[in-house]
């Protein structure tokens, strides 16, 4: 039997790798030099002060950081930053404004499609790019996309009466 001890080794946790990264964040160019293990999140809540995105689990598993990358939805929380050097960012801070709702903030409003409202702005953005997709033509397909949207308080029936809404005003015809 040996005993001899194995290699010894050693981290050294204070030396990082930055990347200059550009971005457009709701039609505004942005520069930034980041750390390479820093997410796209943190980067827009922490770096941009772009607060309404929302750290929910952190996991992936709930939606609140739900954005819009090249009009896509994705949980920002699970992509590293740099890898979307270049990219064409939306949060809900560039979805409609005050005077100008978007047609899916004035359905969620309508419809009561909120409570708490924390994960309001992820529910929108992945509504809006759920609409973009346009694959869901059915209650059932609105409800099965928006799945990765979690809402604590159950306004789910007002989110997807929202949606509805909206792809009727696009199409012209109830959703079956």
């Amino acid at each position: 039997m040996n005993n001899a001890p194995g290699p010894t080794i050693i981290m050294d946790t204070r030396s990082t790798t930055t990347r200059s990264v550009r971005f457009s964040i709701n039609g505004v160019a942005r520069d930034a030099t980041i750390e390479t293990c820093v997410t796209l999140l943190d980067l827009l809540r922490e770096e941009f002060g772009l607060t309404g995105t929302k750290k929910g689990c952190d996991h992936g598993q709930c939606g609140a950081c739900t954005v819009l990358i090249d009009g896509k939805r994705i949980n920002s929380c699970l992509v590293l930053a740099v890898s979307r050097d270049g990219a064409e960012i939306t949060t809900i801070e560039g979805i409609g404004s005050p005077d100008k709702r978007h047609p899916v903030q004035e359905a969620f409003i309508r419809h009561d499609a909120l409570q708490c409202g924390y994960c309001t702005p992820g529910q929108i953005c992945s509504a809006i790019g759920l609409i973009s997709e346009g694959r869901a033509r059915t209650r059932e397909e609105i409800r099965e996309a928006m799945s990765g949207n979690l809402c604590r308080c159950g306004a789910y029936i007002g989110i997807v009466d929202a949606i509805e809404e909206v792809l009727v005003a696009l199409r012209g015809k109830p959703v079956p």
